[in-house]
């Protein structure tokens, strides 16, 4: 029964959210240029690449326990990339089942936008290919600060909290927030990007900023972690 409720809430979550747009659109026909099927497909972004994350990197929310037990020691002296097991390890398949109910729901909104094209699909695509190596090195920095600090929980809500910022269109908050969100802090390019893209209102030069910000992250948390596994102290050591 465990993980039938466990769908329910999310479906359950998921519905609400979405009502909550039906209603606002109920008073309004455009919330900062958009229309109620844009807004909508920025929603289902967000929890298209959310699921995608939690299916793949739910190991990471418990790499904590691996490092005080020292049970990361054993990972570590395994013939294959830790990753595997620390990163990768634990795939959640019961978040696959949500992943079917977004998908037909993005198919059929974006059949209803006008001009999106092969390209623009393309493009979209290619773009939330980039948000999940956003969010992969966010997750790799999160196993490093949990060598480092052995905090893993707070780091991991915090992502969360700020990836949330991202239901919605980037255009909604005022400044410096919307620049700190989408550029600094690259949330905007995870989640506001691709279904700019899709509407084919996202300028070609951000295709390239897009790919050197997740690169650099990448190549960041690689180096966090490098330099984390330097510091680790094994069981008893």
């Amino acid at each position: 029964m465990g993980p039938l409720f466990f769908i329910f809430g999310k479906l359950i979550r998921f519905i609400l959210m979405f009502f909550l747009i039906f209603i606002i659109f109920g008073k309004t026909r455009l919330i900062k240029g958009y229309t109620f099927n844009q807004v909508i497909i920025f929603y289902l972004t967000f929890n298209l690449i959310d699921t995608v994350t939690q299916i793949l990197f739910r190991e990471v929310y418990r790499f904590r326990y691996l490092v005080l037990t020292g049970s990361l020691d054993l990972i570590l002296t395994k013939p294959y990339h830790p990753f595997l097991k620390v990163l990768v390890g634990g795939i959640d398949f019961l978040d696959i089942i949500m992943l079917v109910p977004y998908l037909g729901l993005i198919i059929f909104f974006a059949h209803n936008l006008p001009g999106v094209s092969f390209l623009s699909i393309f493009s979209f695509s290619l773009l939330i290919f980039n948000s999940l190596l956003i969010a992969t090195a966010f997750h790799i920095i999160v196993l490093a600060l949990g060598i480092l600090t052995t905090e893993v929980d707070h780091a991991i809500m915090i992502y969360r909290d700020m990836t949330s910022l991202g239901r919605f269109p980037m255009a909604i908050y005022q400044e410096p927030v919307r620049s700190i969100f989408t550029f600094v802090i690259p949330i905007g390019i995870m989640m506001f990007f691709p279904p700019q893209a899709l509407f084919q209102l996202l300028p070609s030069s951000f295709y390239l900023l897009s790919g050197m910000v997740s690169l650099f992250l990448i190549f960041v948390a690689l180096w966090m972690w490098s330099v984390a596994l330097k510091k680790y102290q094994s069981w008893g050591g």
